[in-house]
């Protein structure tokens, strides 16, 4: 007699073919219903325990990926992360089932008893609800939550058991009529595969599908919410209307907007999917080492409890954008200076610092005399006119003028005064400390197609922008192959907070030229001309480009 059975390649098919619409069925549940999600739960919990290095490393190498195949960084981290995250635990449940079944094919005892993989579903259950629960995105009580994660699992587990035997019969006879009956038995397990693998792809279409299609919003308190819910008073979006600059250079076509829209907007974070915090229930308690420990909502804000809002015209960069890179936008913020807020909350003289905590477990910390020293210093809920966005910091986010995005937390939960610093989340990383903006200037566009004629001479106008965080812009220079610098002129910008679009237009001579640009900062002092990579400090270096006219 011959005995065929499964073996750990069966088992890393099986794997796929059942982990896949696993995947499927949490989606639809999490859209449906707001229960976990366990793919994303998993990649965002190992983001937060895994060694800095690690995880800059991987950051790192998505970069660089994305960098060599020319894609937009803003537009293709988040769908690249989140390839990421299914192709992990895609990967988990491949190799689990493999060697699941390298045990059955050797331990005979227990290969026809389904409560084996009934165990390995609790197991993997246990696991997953519990690093769920640390993540804490869901808007269902816990207890539905756990007994749907659980019950899924043990379906997975029982599954995989059911496909190996199905893929074992008893015996196959081995002469030679019984050697016919042996090949159909394996035409039968091949069909048996093409059977699962169909009712695999059926399942993950269909629910990716009604997940897609579900549109709710559930709500979800943040961590750290306390209280019964209010009536929020959210404030009518405004528009925000540009200053007027009489005079001011026009940009060349082809630059960035001056103004990025909304929805265009780069978002960097450590979310796969951001945190969506009920207004309602959402509380900021303000303690430690304070005289008046506070407890605000969103009316406190909205409803100018501390006195008229402030506005401000603001360029935020991530530090680990590339010199030309686009996680890089200007909007303008809404909110509450705040000096205000601490002058009410009457810190003790030996608090030092104030400890921030989000709603998605990001953390930093802000030195106290830094907050007393700029009145720019806010607290926003609303940008570019309008309520934030759940993807960029409902309810509530910070801004610290000439700061990378870094150490401006979004989804703020809580605030703690204390004497003793806390090192920020990408700080305990390996990033900077302090992470102020480095001055950088890009050329967005050499303008071939836009020659301007004066005075019997040919131009080509050469545009892109200029920033160096709150410290300003005072001057712009170009250089063509390895000509003298000259100057450029620069249009007046939206605030001292903003960048500053330039234009140099260049007398027409056929070619293959290079254009490098370089600015100064408002006190005069040139960026850094020595090529840097981010990581720590920010990218430095001169951008240039190659130009055939």
């Amino acid at each position: 007699m011959r005995k065929f059975q499964p073996n750990i390649l069966h088992g890393a098919l099986t794997g796929l073919l059942l982990t896949i619409p696993l995947i499927g069925l949490f989606f639809v549940a999490n859209q449906l219903a707001g229960t976990p999600y366990v793919p994303f739960d998993l990649f965002e919990w190992l983001a937060r325990i895994l060694p800095g290095d690690l995880v800059v490393f991987g950051i790192d190498t998505m970069v660089k990926i994305l960098t060599f195949f020319n894609l937009s960084i803003r537009e293709a981290s988040k769908p690249a992360e989140i390839l990421l995250a299914l192709g992990q635990f895609t990967a988990i449940g491949v190799v689990v089932c493999a060697i699941f079944y390298f045990v059955l094919r050797r331990w005979e005892k227990i290969r026809k008893n389904y409560f084996v993989g009934m165990i390995l579903g609790v197991l993997a259950g246990i696991i997953f609800l519990l690093i769920s629960f640390q993540i804490g995105k869901y808007s269902v009580a816990a207890e539905i939550s756990a007994l749907w994660i659980l019950l899924l699992f043990i379906l997975w587990g029982v599954c995989m058991q059911w496909v190996y035997q199905k893929l074992s019969p008893a015996e196959a006879p081995e002469a030679a009529a019984g050697e016919a009956g042996f090949e159909m038995q394996q035409i039968d397990r091949r069909r048996f595969l093409v059977m699962l693998g169909g009712a695999s792809a059926a399942i993950t279409v269909i629910g990716a599908g009604l997940g897609s299609l579900i549109d709710t919003e559930p709500a979800q308190t943040a961590a750290g919410g306390e209280g019964e819910a209010i009536d929020v008073n959210e404030p009518e979006p405004q528009t925000v209307t540009l200053p007027e600059r009489p005079g001011a250079v026009e940009p060349v076509a082809g630059t960035r907007d001056e103004y990025t829209p909304l929805e265009d907007h780069y978002r960097i974070d450590i979310n796969l999917s951001p945190p969506e915090i009920d207004g309602a229930t959402w509380r900021l308690p303000i303690q430690g080492l304070v005289n008046n420990p506070l407890t605000l909502d969103l009316n406190d804000f909205c409803q100018q409890r501390f006195g008229e809002p402030m506005h401000l015209f603001v360029t935020l960069a991530c530090i680990s954008n590339n010199i030309a890179g686009d996680l890089v936008s200007t909007t303008r913020w809404t909110g509450v200076p705040l000096q205000r807020i601490l002058d009410e909350a009457g810190p003790l003289i030996s608090a030092r610092h104030l400890l921030i905590e989000a709603g998605d477990g990001f953390y930093e910390s802000v030195p106290l005399e830094l907050i007393r020293s700029d009145e720019r210093i806010m607290l926003a809920y609303m940008w570019d006119g309008k309520p934030l966005q759940p993807e960029h910091g409902f309810p509530l986010r910070i801004y610290i003028p000439d700061r990378y995005g870094m150490k401006q937390p979004k989804w703020i939960t809580s605030f703690e005064l204390s004497a003793v610093d806390q090192p920020g989340y990408w700080v305990e990383r390996g990033w900077d400390r302090t992470a102020q903006m480095k001055a950088t200037s890009v050329i967005d566009v050499a303008a071939t197609d836009e020659v301007i004629e004066r005075g019997g001479q040919q131009y080509i106008p050469i545009g892109g922008i200029a920033r160096a965080g709150a410290r300003g812009i005072s001057k712009v220079e170009v250089q063509v192959d390895d000509g003298d610098w000259q100057e450029a002129q620069l249009r007046t910008p939206l605030s001292e907070l903003t960048w500053v679009l330039w234009r140099f237009d260049w007398p027409f001579e056929a070619g293959e030229h290079t254009f490098t640009v370089r600015c100064y900062d408002g006190e005069g002092e040139m960026q850094i001309a020595e090529s840097h990579p981010p990581r720590p400090f920010g990218a430095t270096g001169l951008h240039d480009v190659d130009v055939n006219v």
